[in-house]
């Protein structure tokens, strides 16, 4: 595992840079944001990952570890590739990332070119719990507050996901009557994936889903 590249920058193109480390060019996909602070003849040191594929080894670094972590969170998501996840960096910072993973926030992901809701609702569901914002508080705040912030949210995602904006409210009622506990802590994420378990063991799925086009 190669963690970091220190060495003098000999190339930067529209997608990739070269590293020169001591005589070896070291080729590292990046963001425009990164690539924008290389300059050429000048030492940088960039985090990285490597991805290894059957014929390839490829490395995609960035400019600092809080990045690069937001890049292998992402790459856990069913569907989601290196080049996507790294699209995903270019549209947004990684604190950005984990507010919209960590509120349900699909639509922040459906503004980066190839996510749809489908992938958006994906992303916001397979990250539940995995990105917390940095400084994440314990306040609390009038439970009809909360109500008001998280519901619109999980409605949105499950809409997404296939779901009528009925069932997926009635759904999301019945769900929460049974974890008082989701309701008091308004986690967009946990409310979602609580509704969507209790949707399967209650055998609804089928009838509630609009994919069913019943």
């Amino acid at each position: 595992m190669i963690s970091f590249l220190r060495g003098t920058v000999a190339h930067v193109g529209l997608s990739t840079a070269v590293i020169d480390l001591n005589g070896a060019g070291m080729s590292v996909f990046a963001t425009p944001q990164t690539l924008s602070h290389l300059k050429v003849g000048t030492e940088a040191k960039l985090f990285t990952s490597m991805i290894v594929r059957e014929d390839s080894l490829t490395l995609f670094g960035f400019a600092d570890d809080d990045e690069r972590e937001v890049f292998d969170v992402l790459l856990s998501v069913s569907g989601v590739g290196p080049r996507l996840a790294l699209a995903v960096l270019a549209v947004h910072e990684p604190e950005a990332i984990r507010v919209a993973a960590h509120t349900g926030d699909g639509k922040a992901f459906t503004k980066v070119p190839g996510i749809g809701p489908k992938v958006a609702g994906r992303i916001v569901l397979e990250l539940a719990g995995k990105l917390v914002p940095h400084g994440t508080g314990t306040t609390t705040a009038p439970e009809n507050a909360i109500k008001a912030e998280w519901k619109p949210q999980v409605v949105a995602a499950m809409t997404s996901l296939g779901w009528s904006e009925k069932d997926a409210t009635v759904s999301i009622d019945k769900a929460m009557a049974d974890s008082p506990e989701l309701v008091d802590a308004g986690n967009v994420a946990q409310i979602l994936r609580a509704t969507l378990r209790w949707l399967g063991q209650d055998g609804a799925r089928a009838g509630n889903r609009v994919g069913s086009r019943g």
